[in-house]
């Protein structure tokens, strides 16, 4: 079974260490609209902007970061990258205390927030490659996934009940320490990192900012799976707002009903995160890229028909519920095919691209729906979403397309 597969004292420190933050972060999870609401009187457009811009600008910071990742040791950076946040989110109730905090801090703090967040996880992926071994891969990916998953499940409603206690930046000062436990658990992993010819290096070359995304485009199977993740983390991500507006002002449900409609379904991600593993040894990685990568985009249609009460409330878990299940499922294993179809001293790169793409495909597309929702209304838009995200399975690669050269270079890293 994947959870009791032991993969050595060094991997789990590092789970650990993913675990703390993300534990803190799922506590912390909408503390910035609810601060920038609750503490700062923002408006609907400020709030909106703090969820769109700060992330988007901390993505265009993490471009130049991406080389300075790839050609260092993978853990100072990582410890590096959790002091860092630490230290910007620390600000936020600091500031809140003595009456200093002001919406263009927030916007800040999340944008530097974001782009160490980039880096951190480049860095953990490259590290990852190295710590374990190749046939390991996708059983530490299916812990991290399932990890995530649940504490996605549990900190949002434990975090509102802080913020209702302790007031709107508990769960600011919870993420905050939790980055101070991650770095304490990272450094517990010891032993000595190997470091590559290029490592050290102290000039960053022009070429090397997009030297993770030229990988990228030129393998046939991770081109197809990037742009395929472009367009359905973008359309899934534009629903959220959409959905907050539908449920809450025009179907009235009540606050409670709203957070159980998101938090309910997550238990879907430990149950899709552990079976990865399995499915894939009895299938095959490419056919469980396409079967469940087409799996997890044609419930989403189902948002549209949401009505109130009771009937609305289930229908919206069931939907949420099928979508979570396949995309933890899926996620481990593009996850995995990302590290064994990139050459090592190409990883922090090729992710760093891939985040950066994501995020930035989510700020388009949640931009177009509100734009969508507008023009029609949240209802309409969701249908448009949810049948638009229908063709996005036409984007996934067709066969198994390793290119010979690519397959070598992963043949003899493992």
């Amino acid at each position: 079974m994947v959870s009791r597969r032991p993969l050595g004292r060094q991997f789990s420190w590092l789970w650990a260490a993913y675990a703390v933050s993300a534990y803190g972060s799922g506590l912390g999870f909408g503390a910035f609209p609810l601060i920038a609401v609750l503490a700062l009187h923002a408006s609907t457009a400020q709030v909106s902007a703090l969820s769109a811009v700060g992330p988007t600008v901390g993505a265009l910071i993490a471009v130049p970061l991406a080389p300075w990742v790839e050609f260092r040791r993978k853990r100072p950076v990582m410890i590096a990258m959790d002091l860092v946040r630490f230290a910007v989110m620390a600000t936020v109730p600091v500031f809140y205390a003595f009456g200093w905090l002001s919406f263009a801090q927030l916007l800040v703090v999340s944008a530097l927030a974001a782009a160490a967040k980039i880096a951190f996880n480049a860095a953990s992926g490259a590290y990852l490659q190295t710590l374990v071994r190749a046939d390991d891969l996708l059983v530490a990916n299916a812990r991290f996934e399932s990890t995530n998953w649940s504490s996605i499940a549990v900190g949002p409603p434990l975090g509102g009940a802080a913020v209702g206690l302790f007031g709107p930046v508990a769960t600011v000062v919870a993420d905050a320490f939790s980055y101070l436990f991650s770095a304490a658990a990272i450094t517990a992993i010891g032993g000595r990192e190997e470091v590559s010819h290029d490592n050290g290096r102290k000039r960053v070359r022009a070429g090397d900012l997009l030297d993770g995304l030229r990988h990228i485009m030129d393998h046939p199977g991770l081109r197809a799976l990037f742009l395929n993740n472009l367009v359905v983390s973008g359309l899934i991500m534009a629903t959220e707002p959409l959905l907050a507006v539908l449920l809450l002002r025009e179907l009235g449900f009540a606050p409670w009903q709203y957070g159980l409609a998101f938090a309910a379904p997550c238990v879907g991600g430990l149950i899709g995160s552990r079976l990865a593993n399995r499915v894939v040894a009895r299938y095959g990685q490419h056919r469980v890229l396409r079967t469940v990568g087409t799996l997890r985009v044609v419930w989403l249609i189902g948002l549209a028909f949401v009505r109130p009460g009771i009937v609305g409330l289930v229908t919206v878990i069931a939907v949420e519920l099928a979508i979570i299940i396949s995309m933890s499922l899926y996620s481990p294993v593009v996850a995995t095919y990302r590290l064994q179809h990139t050459p090592h001293q190409r990883v922090a790169r090729a992710l760093s691209a891939w985040a950066i793409g994501q995020q930035a495909g989510i700020a388009v597309f949640t931009a177009l729906g509100g734009l969508l929702a507008d023009a029609t209304s949240p209802r309409v838009a969701l249908a448009i979403i949810g049948l638009s995200i229908l063709s996005s399975p036409l984007l996934l690669p067709e066969k198994d397309q390793t290119p010979r050269r690519q397959a070598a270079l992963t043949h003899n890293h493992s």
